[in-house]
């Protein structure tokens, strides 16, 4: 015997479940698909962090007034199945989004993702432009401009010309399409990061200020590859200044070399620049490139040593010397092994 549903209930108790159900309905539309206003300008920029737990973003969406409450959004969010698809990235939420709407941004709409950016040791702000733009999309030329405008400088509380020397990176994230501004911060920021004060102390011990530190850190990273080496490079660089000698350093005349690099001949040694090492004495105005770690190191920890020259080997390392003399026999040995190069 099988049994209608008209069977169980009369049809007045029949209308009064089906009057709930559609009012229950209704509810849920209204909730979760009534948009919803907040007072601030229109788009909110919202980034979610990659692990940041659900019930956080969520607090941090209503403290911005994006969403009117907590629990409805919650929710929304379990009858959507949308807790564990909200992607880690930086939005811009529009003004009278739904619950379902805004979470439908949140799992598949527009967005910029995060990149971990690399910056090796010794590249220019040109080259650390031409990367960003690559990987996040910065217009490379407006970075140029903002890494070089003093006002912009001045907020960083830096009084400098040029933030050459001061942008750093060891793996931080930018976000794609931010402002030249942002990137710059995440960048000095890190620097600011990486010089402890124990390493602002060791400058003090060692008589150098941070953009002195920073400039030789450049030259000793512009000299060789070889992590191992920059100590030393460094040894030879700070016996020069004390001694009052002048550094001779080919990168700072690379550096004022138009182009790309060569080779440098007599000729561009006459060039009058601050920054031309052959003919004037002390450190160059400012940083040649952005340093990295291991020069900034050697530049504050100079090995102890009695050179005053050295000299490519080679064999991608150099050799050092403490007598002009032994100096000029290992140039002799270098010209030989470039000229056995070329037959």
């Amino acid at each position: 015997m099988k049994l209608k549903f008209s069977d169980l209930l009369k049809r007045p108790e029949r209308n009064l479940v089906l009057t709930f159900f559609i009012a229950i309905l209704v509810i849920l539309l209204y909730t979760f698909f009534t948009p919803n206003y907040y007072k601030s300008t229109s788009p909110i920029k919202f980034d979610i962090k990659k692990g940041e737990p659900f019930s956080k973003i969520v607090d941090r969406l209503y403290l911005n007034g994006v969403i009117p409450s907590k629990t409805n959004f919650r929710l929304a969010a379990f009858l959507y199945g949308a807790e564990k698809r909200v992607r880690a990235a930086r939005f811009f939420i529009p003004n009278g989004l739904s619950y379902i709407s805004l979470l439908d941004l949140f799992i598949s709409g527009k967005c910029n993702y995060a990149r971990k950016i690399e910056i090796s040791g010794g590249q220019s702000i040109n080259w650390i432009a031409s990367l960003l733009q690559w990987k996040v999309f910065i217009d490379s030329t407006e970075f140029i401009e903002t890494a070089n405008d003093t006002n912009f400088i001045r907020t960083l509380g830096l009084d400098e010309n040029s933030l050459e020397g001061y942008l750093f990176s060891d793996g931080c994230k930018i976000y794609e399409h931010s402002t030249p501004e942002e990137a710059i911060r995440i960048l000095t920021n890190a620097f600011k990061e990486y010089y402890s004060d124990s390493l602002k102390q060791r400058e003090s011990e060692i008589g150098f200020t941070t953009h002195e530190v920073l400039t030789l850190a450049s030259i000793i990273e512009a000299e060789t590859n070889i992590d191992e080496e920059m100590p030393s490079i460094s040894g030879v660089y700070h016996n020069r200044l004390r001694r009052g000698m002048k550094l001779q350093a080919d990168p700072t005349i690379q550096y004022l070399i138009p182009g790309k690099w060569r080779r440098v001949y007599f000729k561009d040694l006459e060039i009058d620049s601050p920054y031309n090492t052959y003919k004037y004495s002390g450190l160059p105005p400012g940083p040649i490139n952005n340093p990295g770690k291991n020069a900034i190191l050697a530049a504050l920890y100079p090995e102890q040593n009695d050179y005053l020259y050295f000299v490519a080997d080679g064999k991608g390392g150099h050799k050092f010397s403490k007598t002009f003399d032994d100096h000029l026999k290992n140039v002799r040995q270098y010209r030989r092994w470039v000229r056995s190069q070329r037959d």
